[in-house]
């Protein structure tokens, strides 16, 4: 008797190749899905749909797979690119492929799953999902190398009941040999860095040609001027490529970052040194605070979060601000915390959620 109905996200990468290629092998009935979320200048220099759709096909056909291709540019630009442009207006840096996972893939892409017959949606992301007392919870992937539960924290128990993550006990030096053993043409296909819709290009480039460039002054925390910037939007917090700010004869010799941003003046506020005090922050607010169980963890004892993807875990101290906003107090201080991006709560391996840093 054949398994269930699976259907896989494939993006013409191998994690994806290799997922629907273990579920076919576990007996699956599998469907194989191919998502084009981007349609401004799609072209070949930038990105690069059009070759992942052939990589995407040449290995549906190799597993013996039918494999569709679905259009959500549209919900994608109302759904994930008018926030991304958005937060960059405020002067927030905003995580883009967080959204993309709630509200594109496990929300377009899953209703497209279920009305094709599918009882479970699979894609190639590095995580786990297990169930305990009727509730979900989302890990961290065996490989912590790779371990991607950070870009899935805003999943909901209804879309991780319907979620599956087969590589998440595997080793991603592993899964390129699965896929060149099964001969998959993609197994040496270098991994997509970035968000698909800038591909490789220069990322101030992309971005104005959506927002308006507001050149100001770049200053010290005391005030000195240290020299322009093109607009508050174009930059991060931690920043130190593209400041264009030389060391000067008073300076002293360190290289500049990006400490925080004066909205209401239109001012970049730099200091030098990596470990400058404006850099560490011991405490950080949170907003929009999604608990994947559905209701928030005991905040009487401590957990863990990362306020950036590849962090290390750092130890801290949860608690209610209002009703929608969480302090998250850390033992050690964090560098370059950034408003806009998210801050994710473990309680070990077990993602609990997050929120996006104010």
């Amino acid at each position: 008797m054949t398994k269930s109905c699976v259907v896989v996200g494939m993006s013409g990468g191998v994690d994806s190749a290799v997922t629907a290629l273990l579920l076919k092998q576990q007996g699956y009935e599998v469907i194989g899905l191919f998502m084009k979320n981007w349609e401004d200048d799609d072209n070949d220099e930038y990105c690069s749909t059009r070759q992942d759709l052939i990589d995407a096909a040449s290995v549906a056909d190799t597993i013996g797979i039918p494999l569709e291709a679905v259009n959500f540019a549209k919900e994608y630009k109302d759904r994930v690119f008018s926030y991304f442009l958005r937060e960059y207006r405020a002067g927030r840096t905003p995580n883009p492929d967080i959204l993309c996972n709630s509200e594109i893939k496990f929300k377009a892409f899953l209703d497209h799953a279920v009305k094709l017959g599918a009882d479970k949606m699979a894609t190639g992301h590095y995580a786990q999902v297990r169930e305990v007392d009727g509730l979900f919870q989302l890990l961290k992937a065996d490989d912590a190398s790779k371990d991607q539960s950070y870009f899935l924290h805003k999943l909901n128990q209804s879309q991780l009941s319907k979620a599956m993550f087969p590589l998440g006990n595997i080793q991603k030096s592993q899964v390129r040999k699965i896929a060149e053993k099964n001969k998959l043409s993609n197994f040496a296909k270098k991994d997509s860095t970035g968000i698909c819709f800038i591909g490789e290009r220069p990322f101030r480039e992309f971005l104005s040609q959506y927002l308006p460039t507001q050149p100001g002054e770049m200053v010290t925390p005391e005030g000195k001027v240290a020299g322009k910037h093109v607009g508050l939007s174009f930059y991060t917090i931690g920043q130190r490529q593209g400041l264009g700010i030389g060391g000067g004869k008073e300076s002293s010799g360190e290289p500049w970052f990006v400490a925080s941003k004066d909205m209401a003046n239109n001012k970049l506020i730099v200091v030098q040194g990596h470990d400058h005090p404006q850099l560490l922050k011991p405490e950080l607010e949170a907003m929009e605070m999604h608990w994947i169980s559905g209701t928030a963890p005991d905040f009487s004892r401590d957990y863990a979060a990362k306020t950036r993807y590849r962090q290390q875990d750092a130890p801290c101290h949860v608690e209610t601000v209002n009703d929608n906003n969480v302090r998250f107090s850390f033992t050690t201080p964090q560098w370059a915390v950034t408003p806009g991006q998210s801050v994710v709560a473990y309680d070990g391996a077990v993602c609990l959620g997050g929120g996006i840093i104010l």
